[in-house]
């Protein structure tokens, strides 16, 4: 009976969402309430219950999660998003095009949101389009594919970073391991399936002129790359040197405090704050106005998070996490599949990538925690579940149709698609990893 319960305070989640258009974050928080009555939680019981999933959700995340936004709208706005997108195009010239800005949107796709690097990227796309008479499909999606991946699969991103917290995974393991199933994903969701699209009639929007800053105005090609993507050499090297260096030496005790993701986080700010900012000739006051911009832009992805942590924990301290293990275990599906699984059919149903990522965390913790699971995968797996088709309740499905002056089935064939082959390929890459190290 209980199992019947959260199934339909699940159905009930998804119809607040999606056809009442309710607050993600409010629905989470009414749904939540509802299931501990339903569930016998004692009502002083259930209020305490409320309080400790917001904080114990929000107490690892928010460091990480707002200065991953900081950062990347200090790479956005000092041009340092630029520079790297213009350098890796130098590079791979007129004809590798596509190769280019793929690599171009997994780079920026790292430290940006996706909806910053989207629509930062859409003059740079547009003005290639024109100049060089490209087709702006096969321009524009090996690069909208690699921001998505980065989005689902890699932390600081908010569900990635999320589940990393959730399941007590390791954020470096999870990272090196994210980048290995990203590279076939954004390639043949990227540049091969673009191919596809080459019959499809295009009417380009003339509209998109690129804003652009003068090559004296932006930073050096050093400082971007090396700022934008330092938090990934953080985790990758203190990942690597923890198995190296003795954790009760003084050397591992520095190693582990720097491993630590805000520890990772705050050490790339500071560094940013300089090369992006005061070295450029920015006033402290207008770094920290760029950092409180950013704060605003990922309050509400904060709070959903945290209504996503209600309901875990009034799943937990109902014991039905113990029950739903239990039945899931008996299902002739592994537990990588079921977690992708899961996240597939919220995405499909909600719309959201992030609340169906950390709604599916929230179902499948119970299998994680018995320890049977690699958790650095799992996070993965419900990350690419996360991303399967997207259609007309997903913002970014209209974002893309706008943008690209698509009809409704054009955008299906296109953007939908993508996604959901980003998605099985990722799957299909997580199994493979699975295969390999166990």
């Amino acid at each position: 009976m209980t199992i019947f319960i959260v199934i339909a305070c699940i159905g009930l989640l998804v119809f607040l969402i999606t056809y009442l258009k309710v607050n993600s974050f409010i629905a989470f928080l009414l749904i939540s309430l509802f299931a501990g009555i339903l569930l016998g939680i004692p009502l002083p019981d259930l209020a305490k219950s409320i309080q400790k999933g917001l904080g114990d959700t929000l107490g690892s995340l928010v460091t990480i999660i707002v200065l991953g936004a900081m950062l990347g709208k200090l790479v956005a706005a000092s041009g340092a998003a630029q520079q790297i997108s213009g350098s890796l195009i130098q590079i791979f010239g007129q004809k590798q095009m596509a190769w280019g800005l793929m690599l171009t949107g997994f780079i920026i796709g790292i430290p940006l949101f996706y909806n910053v690097g989207f629509v930062l990227m859409i003059p740079l796309i547009f003005a290639l389009v024109h100049q060089y008479k490209l087709h702006p499909l096969v321009t524009g999606i090996p690069m909208m594919a690699s921001l998505s991946v980065a989005h689902g699969f890699l932390p600081p991103h908010p569900s990635p970073a999320a589940l990393v917290a959730q399941f007590q995974a390791n954020m470096g393991t999870t990272l090196l391991y994210g980048i290995v199933v990203a590279i076939p994903a954004i390639v043949l969701a990227g540049p091969i399936f673009a191919k596809t699209l080459v019959p499809m009639p295009m009417k380009p929007l003339k509209s998109f002129a690129a804003s652009t800053l003068t090559p004296e105005e932006l930073p050096s090609k050093t400082s971007s790359f090396l700022t934008a993507l330092l938090p990934v050499f953080l985790l990758v090297f203190t990942t690597l040197a923890e198995v190296q260096v003795d954790k009760d030496s003084m050397m591992g005790q520095i190693v582990h405090l720097i491993a630590d993701p805000a520890m990772v986080m705050l050490i790339a700010i500071c560094l940013a704050t300089y090369t992006l900012g005061l070295r450029m000739g920015k006033k402290m006051e207008e770094v920290m106005g760029i950092y409180a911009e950013a704060v605003k832009e990922v309050g509400m992805i904060l709070l959903i998070i945290a209504g996503a942590g209600t309901l875990k924990e009034v799943l937990l301290v109902s014991g039905v996490s113990k029950e739903i293990a239990g039945y899931l275990g008996t299902l002739p599906i592994p537990p990588l599949v079921l977690g992708w699984l899961m996240a597939a059919i919220i995405r499909i149903c909600v719309g959201s990538a992030t609340i169906a990522g950390l709604t599916a965390a929230g179902m499948i913790f119970p299998i994680v925690s018995t320890g049977n699971v690699d958790p650095n995968l799992m996070v993965l797996s419900i990350g690419a579940g996360s991303l399967m088709f997207s259609h007309v309740n997903d913002t970014g499905f209209w974002l893309f149709k706008e943008y690209f002056n698509l009809s409704v089935n054009e955008t299906i064939r296109s953007w939908s698609f993508m996604e959901s082959i980003v998605s099985v390929v990722g799957l299909v890459g997580v199994l493979v990893l699975q295969a390999i190290l166990h």
